[in-house]
Order: C-alpha cells, then structure tokens, then sequence
C-alpha cells in the first residue's frame, strides 16, 4: 500500500455546476433541528464503484456527472444555495442558484485493494472528499454541497460532501440517490431530444417549513462562529465490522432468549422486514395495505395457541451487543455512568406527521443510561430493552418537549464523547445507500470522511449483500480499538472476511487506461 505520508490524490479540476433551471424557492428558514448542526461538520458519504464499461470512458465520464449534478440541482435548489443570516438573527438557506463544487481528482496509484483491504479504514480515504473537517456554519460563504470524483487504479469514487445543517442521513441520500437515478438515465438515453427536465424522480423532496420544527428563537453564535464541541487531533483508530444476516439473527434470537433455527429465522425476519417497510419511505411507495396484509395473514397462519410478544429487533440486538463490548474494552470504573446514544427519525414521530422525503434535519438524539456495572452484569436482552424502552417512549409528545427545552435554551449540539464513557449511534441501516446506481453497476463499498468522529462515534450501514445484514463503522481510542478486536463476545458474530462487501473486488482490474485500450483493440477486432 502506498505511504500515507504524501497525498495519494491530485486535483484535475475544480468548477462550480449550476442548476439547469432557475430556482422558484422561497429563503427556508433552518429548523430547530437543522440550528444544532451548525456547529457540526459537513456530512461525507461516499460510494466506491468498479470501472465503468464502455461507451462511458473517462472523458465521457466525467461530464456526465456534471451534467447529472445539474439536473439534481434543480431538483434540490437548497443544495445549491447559500447560508445567510437575517438582521433578526434567523438563519436561513438563500436558495440563489449559486451552485455546487465539483472536484475531478485522480490517485493512480490508488486500488480498490488499498481502500477496502487493511483492517483499519486507511488515511487515504479521507482524500476522496471535499471540505476536511469544514463546519457548518461556513455554508455562509462556501458551497453547502461539493462532489468529487477521484480516478482510482482501478475504480471510480464519488464523494459527497453536504453541509449538515441542511440535511439529515434521510435528506443525504434522497439526494445521492436521485443523482445516481438521473445519471442512470442519461447514460442509459444518451439521446439529444431527450427532455430530462421533465423526467419525475421516484422519490421528490418535501420543502415545507410549516412544522413545529420552525421557530421564532433565535440561536447567538461567538464573532466567527461556533466550532466543533470535540477534539479534532485525539488519536483515533477507524474499522469496518461486517455482520451477515445469518449472524445477526443469531444475536437476535439469542437476545431473546430463544433457539435460532434457520427455518423460524427465514420466516421471523420477513416479517419483521415487512414490518419495518411499512413506515419505511424507502421501501413503502404505495404498498402500504399489500405489506400490512401480508402481515396479518402470516399471523393469522400461525400457531393459534403460541404468544404473541414484543421482541427485540435486530439492530437493537447488535447496538446491545456493541454497548457491553465497548464498555469492557473500556475497561470503566464499575460506578461510572454509560451513554448510549441513538439517532432517532422524528418525521413520523411528530402529529401531524411530516411528509418522509421532508428535505431538512428531522432527527433527535435519545440518550439511554447506565452504569458499567449494569451494563457489564446484564446480558444483552436488558441492555437492548433499555435502548428499546427510549426508542419507544419518545413519541410526538417527546419530540415536542425536546423541541420545547431547546427553544427555552438555544444551543449548538454537544457531539463528542465528554466523560469517556459514551457512544453515539449515527446513520441508519435501513438508507438505500447501495441503490445508487449510476449507469454501471451497483457500488462495491460504502466509506465517510473525517467528519465529526471522535472515541466512540458509530455509524451504521446496511451491508452490499443486503438481506438484513449491517457494516458497523467504529471509532474508537486505539486501547479501546484493541479491547474490541479481542472481545469474544463481540468477534463472534463479526465476519471472518474483513470488508465481505468489497472482498471480492481486491483482484486486480485493469485501470481506466489500460480498460480504454482494450477496448479500442476489440472494436478494431470486430
């Protein structure tokens, strides 16, 4: 692998793409949740693809995506505004059509081997993105979304930087995915007549700023705004932990105090995929009444006389199983106090409930405590019943409380880990992140940037295999690191491939060159 000491990427151009049609939105006025970000990084998520084939070359490549990117614009006029702050105080998004960075970067000699095969997330990933370690606050005079793309050996990396007081995980990936939707489109129509701008996107964003979420309180920052609430240069070690299906519906059933069968486990997890579809704007277009139908009918059809009860669900499970490991790998005063923090989707939370494409932050984070000791003494199905027993009690009235304390205080979110003894659940399996399919294929791997991370920031990723499966991203203090990596427990139910996703795209494919001549060389042949 190459040294991380130099950089590993160049610069080839740098431009700013505008949208394709003028923008007829109003200034929105950012939200109670979108204010607290402010002080937060710029989000970056990116998406790791194999080669494209031909026609689409690297001089064809390229455009396309700027023109791609100025499609979605239109679509999304916010992400091609600015911040700007009234005499009031109120900050608002200026949707002004001044446009969105795109950066053409090259790392020949970067593979896919050297991305997806050490054991922990190597430095030259946080190459692939625009805005290293930039806050929110500055979408004042910067861009609020930059993409790069980043010629690899022997891949392609599109990097999206968005500024998180504009968007949420659910926002961000409506966005990606709707670029890779109309890119799909142009590259699979490349016919001039073809009239793109009435093409309709499957899934349109909500601006309405009609909700409680919109507030008279005004949020003061210090003379050249906030900053980060952590430690930027605390040492970090970043690793992947991929769990397949199979594994965690062992840890499911184990949590539940029941005997994994895969046949049960078959039928078990469809309805409860079933289950999460049907409040999933992801997955639920429309079929709502098939999905509750099903439902009904598998309970219907089941043993009349088993009890219908409550369990804990999957993800739950694996965040239980990741508290108590953590917190051993800590190695923590039994008498200290634990945080587990989750990221909670507030949009079909609140009454009335907002649209599931409402573009903007509708999300709160739920703290749930404990001490080491409890933590450590219990098994996993008490832990998981705590992080249960917060995710269900908060409800409109709870949204409405925090909504309500934040108003009477205004403040910037306090992200970090402030007594060493907290986690902070980020990003959602259930985000369509391997739908975003550009023209060529699904993407091999999903990675972030150095935004926001600190001892104890997890993100959550649904794994290339789909199925229920889930890739952790865990970062961690590198003796915590070290305490995980050797948690029994834990590694258990990790899989034995490092980075199963990506695993087998480490053989060697010929880079975009190479991939051109050979082209050229058949067509001569044919």
């Amino acid at each position: 692998m190459p040294s991380s000491d130099s950089p590993m990427s160049l610069i080839i151009s740098k431009c700013t793409v505008f949208p394709d049609l003028p923008s007829s939105l109003d200034d929105l006025p950012l939200s109670v949740s979108d204010l607290p970000m402010l002080s937060c990084h710029y989000i970056q998520k990116g998406l790791l693809f194999p080669l494209p084939p031909y026609p689409i070359i690297p001089s064809t490549l390229i455009p396309l995506l700027k023109s791609s990117l100025s499609q979605t614009l239109s679509r999304f006029p916010p992400l091609a505004g600015r911040l700007t702050t009234y005499p009031t105080g109120h900050v608002y998004i200026s949707c002004n059509d001044a446009g969105a960075d795109f950066i053409h970067a090259s790392a020949p000699s970067l593979s896919i081997r050297d991305v997806l095969g050490p054991a922990d997330v190597p430095d030259c990933v946080k190459e692939l993105f625009a805005f290293d370690r930039t806050v929110s606050y500055t979408g004042h005079h910067n861009a609020i979304l930059a993409v790069q793309v980043t010629e690899l050996n022997d891949a392609v990396f599109i990097g999206c930087s968005v500024n998180h007081a504009v968007t949420d995980g659910t926002s961000f990936w409506n966005f990606f995915n709707t670029f890779a939707e109309l890119c799909r489109a142009s590259s699979l129509s490349p016919n001039e007549n073809y009239n793109y701008k009435k093409l309709t996107i499957t899934r349109q964003p909500d601006f309405s700023r009609n909700s409680v979420l919109i507030s008279p309180a005004v949020l003061r920052f210090p003379d050249g705004g906030p900053k980060v609430t952590f430690n930027v240069d605390e040492p970090l070690r970043e690793r992947i932990f991929s769990f397949s299906r199979e594994a965690i519906q062992k840890l499911k059933a184990r949590t539940n105090n029941k005997k994994w069968s895969e046949n049960e486990d078959v039928l078990l997890s469809a309805v409860e995929i079933l289950g999460k579809q049907s409040n999933d704007p992801y997955q639920n277009n429309d079929n709502g009444a098939r999905v509750t139908s099903i439902i009904e009918n598998w309970f219907k059809t089941s043993n009349a006389n088993s009890k219908t009860t409550a369990e804990i669900s999957s993800f739950q499970s694996l965040c239980s199983l990741l508290w108590r490991s953590v917190t051993r790998a800590r190695n923590l005063p039994s008498s200290q106090t634990t945080t587990f923090r989750m990221a909670v989707n507030c949009r079909h939370r609140l009454e009335p409930k907002l649209d599931a494409f409402y573009f903007g932050n509708a999300i709160q984070s739920i703290p749930t405590y404990a001490t080491a000791e409890e933590v450590l003494s219990h098994d996993t199905k008490w832990c998981a019943e705590q992080l249960n027993k917060s995710v269900k009690a908060h409800d409109n009235n709870s949204v409405r409380g925090v909504i309500e304390d934040w108003e009477r205080n205004p403040r910037v979110f306090p992200l970090g880990n402030f007594d060493g003894a907290m986690m902070t659940m980020g990003s959602s399996p259930r985000f369509p992140m391997y739908d975003n399919d550009f023209g060529w294929g699904r993407p091999m791997a999903i990675r972030s940037g150095r935004a926001n991370k600190f001892d104890g920031k997890i993100s959550a990723f649904p794994g290339r295999e789909g199925g229920g499966s889930v890739d952790l991203e865990v970062v961690l203090a590198p003796d915590a690191m070290a305490g995980l990596e050797t948690d029994s427990e834990f590694m258990q139910y990790v899989n034995d491939a490092r980075n199963a996703a990506g695993r087998s795209s480490l053989h060697r494919v010929p880079p975009f060159g190479e991939s051109l001549r050979a082209r050229s060389a058949a067509e001569m042949e044919g």
